[in-house]
């Protein structure tokens, strides 16, 4: 389909698009699960970089962020992690839940939405 950029793509997702100027990033999640929630939080964050500027933008551009949880229990030191990596006074809309996630290793997932 024309005018739709996919980033990483494989038969059953891209891990980030971009179409009509708006980049749609996939949930990242972490490579090394044995870490705790702080390094698993950066981890996923250093994908979301990347993938924002292979879509030609950056987190200073993000719209909106859903994060999700393995659990509530680590909301603050995930907090800690995102409040350094956010631009400050660009800061996006943002949600966080509990849920079960695919791998029980896995202590967070993030998905975001930026303008490029």
């Amino acid at each position: 389909m024309s005018g739709i950029k996919r980033i990483d793509q494989n038969a059953r997702r891209s891990r980030a698009l971009v179409h009509n100027g708006i980049a749609y990033l996939s949930g990242q999640v972490p490579d090394d699960r044995t870490q705790d929630v702080a390094g698993q939080t950066r981890q996923v964050l250093a994908k979301v970089d990347e993938l924002l500027g292979l879509a030609g933008t950056d987190k200073s551009r993000v719209l909106s962020a859903q994060i999700w949880l393995k659990t509530m229990d680590d909301f603050a030191a995930m907090n800690g992690v995102w409040d350094a990596w956010v631009v400050p006074g660009q800061t996006p809309t943002r949600c966080c839940g509990k849920v079960e996630l695919n791998d029980p290793a896995c202590r967070v997932e993030i998905v975001v939405v930026a303008a490029v």
